[in-house]
């Protein structure tokens, strides 16, 4: 399993407005493009100084190859939307990540 993780930084202001807009719409267009089989979105609850909000949304794939073909197919057109929105108010750090393993309880 593969994880296309974005770090987001966005001002104050406007995480409301942003987080109703991912939730609503933006994650929706994400998974909507078939590369992606869910999407989780997490708070940093450790704020920079700027104080500025940040999320991490991770969104899985069955393999590297389809987040390839989302750089290919989508992602201009979806980040195109991104700034649409929001313009210089989030700002955005990508990466590829590859689950090594998971490890977990069963409680019955």
């Amino acid at each position: 399993m593969h994880l296309y993780n974005v770090t987001v930084n966005i001002e104050k202001d406007c995480e409301a407005s942003w987080l109703e807009w991912m939730k609503n719409e933006h994650i929706p267009q994400m998974l909507s493009t078939g590369k992606f089989s869910h999407a989780r979105m997490c708070k940093v609850l450790v704020e920079p100084q700027d104080e500025h909000p940040t999320y991490a949304v991770q969104y899985t794939a069955e393999d590297y190859n389809a987040i390839q073909r989302y750089y290919r197919e989508d992602a201009a057109t979806l980040r195109n939307e991104v700034i649409k929105h929001f313009s210089d108010k989030v700002i955005a750090i990508r990466t590829e990540l590859e689950q090594v393993f998971e490890l977990g309880n069963n409680f019955n």
